[in-house]
């Protein structure tokens, strides 16, 4: 058990997890491929026409998806800066610095496609709802975040501050989920819930789930290659970097 845990704790360091990285992108790369295309032909062929809403209710088999991803990645992204911060550990913090610009693109996307199924159904591509205000708070702290980031030139120093802001902006993500619960608000409720079954018809749930696990290994696939990037700029003066630049040259 002691030497499984000392393994694991191994590709904690940069130079250890870099080619690890490297390995696990294509195979998440691919599965985000494979599910994607999956998930979009039940939604978008498969699926039936919604009674109340026509065919535009499609639009939510990206929607929701890139809706919770976009809460659920900031949430990882806060708790990488939080092992960051308290055990200063390097990976750590590029890994958040790697999660923030794919959470930033789900946010925008989530607001987008929001905006285009409101206007056939609120006759308005935007309304001050109190669930679509708060998704663009999160936009905004993925966007400070990286921000903050990049204004600040010592690495260790932008990890730290940017951890703070992170762990800050936690407190928007249950605003965000229970935003229809706690105000008035035009946006209609969950559809899925832990505490009960689905209200959708199965093939609409089925291509939904399909869809969240094509976006959960595209964040995967792209964060590991990004934060493979982030590991060569910042340890671009180790020998074992630069032993790395000499082969790829």
């Amino acid at each position: 058990m002691t030497e499984r845990s000392i393994n694991w704790f191994r590709f904690s360091s940069p130079q250890t997890f870099y080619p690890l990285a490297g390995k696990m992108v294509p195979w998440f790369a691919a599965a985000a491929a494979i599910l994607a295309a999956i998930g979009l032909y039940v939604g978008f062929f498969v699926a039936p026409t919604d009674f109340q809403q026509g065919e535009a209710y499609r639009i939510i088999f990206v929607h929701v998806p890139a809706s919770w991803m976009s809460m659920f990645i900031y949430l990882v992204m806060a708790g990488w800066a939080a092992v960051g911060l308290a055990l200063n550990s390097r990976l750590s913090g590029m890994m958040a610095s790697a999660l923030a610009p794919t959470g930033a693109m789900f946010a925008f996307l989530s607001l987008w496609t929001g905006a285009l199924w409101g206007r056939p159904t609120w006759g308005t591509y935007w309304v001050w709802d109190a669930r679509l205000t708060s998704e663009l708070v999160l936009f905004f702290l993925y966007l400070g975040f990286m921000a903050l980031q990049a204004a600040i030139d010592d690495p260790r120093r932008a990890d730290k501050a940017g951890a703070v802001l992170a762990l800050v902006g936690v407190v928007n993500i249950p605003i965000i989920y229970f935003s229809v619960k706690w105000w008035n608000t035009l946006h209609q409720g969950a559809s899925v819930s832990l505490a009960r079954a689905p209200t959708m018809a199965t093939i609409m749930f089925t291509g939904m789930i399909v869809m969240v696990l094509a976006f959960w290994m595209y964040s995967i696939a792209v964060s590991l290659a990004r934060v493979r990037a982030i590991i060569l700029e910042r340890e671009r003066h180790a020998a074992w970097a630069q032993a790395l630049a000499g082969a790829a040259a």
